[in-house]
């Protein structure tokens, strides 16, 4: 979705990911990472009584999911920069299909070689609802990376995508 060097982006600029369903592997692995057996999360039972009447995937994985879904040129991105308010909307339960889309709300210049990209960044689930919305930054690069060591067919392939894009 961030495929352009910092001056050749816009403001309302607009893209959405493929789709990845979040999985009872997902809140496992999560809980056995982070240590957080929240029974909300883990226990079948407890969550029987909870408000929503079943788990919840954590917060905080949905939201490391959806960022990752941003597809990034690494040519061009520099750094994660920073999240503001971030607001979890609805639930995401195991089995939700959840989809990331993004839009371009600031630009700012940073330094001589980077801008900072704040984009507007939302987890739509398979109901058509938002379920996570922030301000996500991100530090962009105003000039690509060089690619050393890449084969001569590589850099080939780029430079052909690159024209076809234009």
């Amino acid at each position: 979705m961030i495929q352009q060097p910092f001056g050749e982006l816009e403001i309302g600029q607009v893209a959405v990911s493929n789709g990845r369903t979040m999985t009872e592997t997902d809140v496992v692995n999560f809980c056995m990472l982070t240590g957080n057996w929240l029974e909300l999360h883990s226990n079948v039972e407890h969550a029987k009584g909870s408000l929503y009447g079943q788990r919840l995937v954590q917060g905080s994985l949905v939201f490391s999911v959806v960022n990752a879904m941003i597809p990034f040129d690494s040519s061009i991105l520099a750094a994660f920069y920073g999240c503001d308010k971030l607001r979890f909307l609805r639930p995401t339960f195991i089995g939700d299909t959840l989809w990331a889309r993004t839009e371009i709300i600031r630009l700012k210049d940073h330094d001589e070689k980077h801008g900072i990209v704040t984009l507007k960044l939302e987890s739509l689930n398979q109901k058509d609802e938002i379920n996570l919305r922030c301000e996500f930054s991100l530090l962009i690069r105003k000039a690509r990376l060089d690619q050393p060591g890449e084969p001569p067919i590589v850099r080939a392939s780029r430079e052909i995508a690159k024209e076809k894009a234009k």
